[in-house]
């Protein structure tokens, strides 16, 4: 009799969670669905509103992150390709690292140089397509332009405008660029130089991100509210990771180029 008691005590409440479920409408599993979130699937979303929860009650708690989001990528292909958001976030990021190894160098090399691009009459190149690169001394630089003479003043322009502190001197189809020296100043140029690259790389970041947010909210109507929430939670949080490596790349260069 007092076990039966106890239990009715806890009817009320559960007939409650019961009706939640009903009234926010969760989704019944389609035929043939085994856990598609489009029309949904019961199952899943009872388990993602469910989750939603205990994060939400996570987040209100002192000191507490807030859960982890994981959303198999079979589950919403129709919706969005999560692999693809994935690949370009990490896009962003190896042009982060290639601009920091090519233009933020302590010491110029040729190597520096290759892939400065030459605006000329015919279109964008890189140097090294249009002059040959090598280096004569510790302190000087030597591109020869002579197969494309016509582009010397144009090459010249585009390494005094690089990011590399360089001032060339143009003899008729020679180029010299002098080697500047390791100064303090130089380094802190370069330092900053870096802080600027990651912060352009983190507005491509957020457009990464904007992109495939908008691209989830197209299934609005479609998809239930837990869903969506969901998907832009775990994309927040795909940025968010691909942010703290960039910092981290940023912090190592940094202390490489301060020495």
């Amino acid at each position: 009799m007092a076990m039966a008691l106890r239990c009715s005590r806890h009817l009320p409440a559960l007939l409650y969670r019961s009706s939640f479920a009903v009234t926010r409408g969760l989704p019944q599993a389609a035929a043939g669905c085994p856990a598609l979130l489009l029309d949904g699937c019961g199952q899943c979303a009872h388990q993602m509103l469910l989750t939603r929860q205990l994060a939400t009650k996570k987040a209100k708690g002192k000191g507490q992150s807030q859960a982890r989001v994981n959303i198999s990528a079979a589950l919403v292909e129709d919706i969005i390709n999560l692999e693809e958001t994935t690949e370009d976030m990490q896009a962003v990021v190896e042009a982060l690292k290639e601009d920091f190894s090519r233009n933020l160098s302590v010491r110029t090399s040729p190597g520096a140089l290759d892939h400065i691009i030459v605006m000329t009459k015919d279109g964008k190149f890189p140097l090294n397509q249009l002059g040959q690169i090598s280096q004569k001394s510790p302190q000087l630089i030597i591109v020869n332009m002579t197969d494309f003479p016509e582009s010397t003043a144009a090459a010249t322009k585009a390494i005094r405008e690089s990011s590399m502190n360089l001032n060339p001197e143009v003899d008729g189809t020679i180029i010299r660029v002098p080697v500047p020296k390791v100064t303090r100043e130089h380094r802190e140029n370069l330092a900053k130089l870096a802080k600027q690259s990651t912060n352009k790389s983190k507005e491509a970041l957020r457009k990464v991100r904007s992109k495939s947010i908008n691209q989830i909210k197209k299934f609005k109507n479609q998809v239930s509210e837990d869903t969506i929430w969901m998907l832009e939670k775990q994309i927040q949080q795909m940025a968010d990771s691909t942010t703290a490596e960039m910092d981290k790349l940023l912090a190592a260069k940094t202390k490489e180029l301060l020495g």
